[in-house]
């Protein structure tokens, strides 16, 4: 049975009958995880274990840990920092917030395949303009080429631990002060002023091979009506023909409040596959994710399947391997020294760095 198109989130902690029959339905393709569903790395790893069990190929296994306050898995994880300490570190030490970077997003991806967790929704390729009320720190910079370049690193680290890479929210939350799980953010920008600032990041990573791409409940009214996850100009047009990319299409949540401009919920979802999305995200509504389900049930696209089994995690590390690994130990000391930096004047050391201390 191929994945199909739908992906859920679950109440608890472990897998109840009635989870595991909507996980058997042919519309699922993957389970997203909250801090709700997290006890400990065991129970973690027991959950994400009977999830895999349930069909063949294994439903896929994504959660939001981005690191600051976007963190779903705390208790029993490096606690990661901001994507902003990674661009106040670049504006002194380039080489050497690169290298955190690589570092982090490495033990990131190597704590969540110990515990079976196939990828997370990360980096955030949204330019940290000070507008954003949701985005704020969770950017890496206002600089569009100091994101390319961190998100470039943040990509490598974690290729390095078997994880692919999901880029948010394209074509570029942070020009909006709205909240989109709230209201429905329009940016008034012509699509010249995002392709020149915005559009940066997203690009480069692309040509890096960026295995999948979450657009924006955005609209920008100057060149779609509808927000960028419903518009097929923004998903045709723009990323799979005039960028060329050819990963997963994720939608963000739509059951958030700005997704409502897609209509009902079966509405959304069907607006979104419109539009060109591949994996439709629907959360903390378990009658909403039935009724598409149900929807989608005879729904079958041969290029989607074979975009989502690029998003299998890899080569796994076991716990006890992870903390002895030397990998490991260079990133909880670059997580140490950036969570300390209230000024970039204290001293950041790497031993394995030729570049000077802060």
């Amino acid at each position: 049975m191929p994945l199909g198109p739908i992906m859920l989130d679950l109440a608890g902690t472990t897998l109840t009958a009635a989870d595991r029959a909507v996980l058997r339905h042919p519309a699922v393709g993957g389970v997203i995880l909250f801090a709700r569903n997290y006890e400990s790395p065991a129970q973690l790893a027991a959950l994400t274990a009977a999830i895999h069990a349930v069909r063949e190929p294994r439903l896929l296994i994504g959660v939001d840990q981005e690191g600051g306050r976007v963190q779903r898995f705390r208790d029993g994880f490096t606690r990661l920092p901001a994507a902003g300490r990674f661009g106040q570190l670049y504006q002194t030490r380039p080489a050497q917030a690169r290298a955190a970077a690589e570092s982090i997003a490495w033990l990131m991806a190597a704590e969540l395949r110990a515990v079976g967790v196939d990828f997370s929704f990360a980096p955030v390729l949204d330019l940290d303009r000070g507008i954003s009320q949701v985005i704020g720190d969770r950017g890496l910079s206002a600089d569009p080429q100091t994101v390319g370049e961190l998100a470039s690193s943040w990509m490598r680290g974690t290729r390095q631990a078997g994880m692919a890479c999901v880029g948010k929210h394209f074509p570029g939350h942070g020009g909006v002060a709205a909240d989109s799980h709230t209201e429905l953010p329009q940016d008034p920008r012509p699509f010249v002023d995002l392709d020149l600032a915005d559009l940066v990041p997203f690009r480069r990573l692309i040509a890096q091979g960026l295995e999948a791409m979450m657009p924006a409940h955005v609209v920008y009214p100057r060149i779609d009506a509808r927000p960028a996850g419903f518009s097929p100009f923004w998903l045709r047009t723009i990323l799979r023909q005039q960028l060329e990319f050819q990963g997963v299409i994720f939608s963000d949540d739509l059951n958030m409040a700005a997704a409502a401009a897609g209509g009902e919920p079966v509405e959304r979802a069907q607006a979104a596959i419109s539009a060109g999305c591949d994996l439709l995200l629907i959360c903390n509504n378990r009658p909403a994710a039935v009724a598409m389900l149900e929807a989608f049930a005879a729904h079958c696209d041969p290029a989607t399947s074979l975009r989502l089994m690029r998003m299998h995690g890899r080569k796994p590390l076991d716990r006890a391997q992870l903390h002895e690994h030397p990998n490991w130990q260079r990133a909880v000391r670059y997580v140490a020294e950036l969570e300390s930096l209230d000024t970039l004047n204290l001293p950041f050391n790497d031993p394995t760095n030729p570049e000077p201390t802060l």
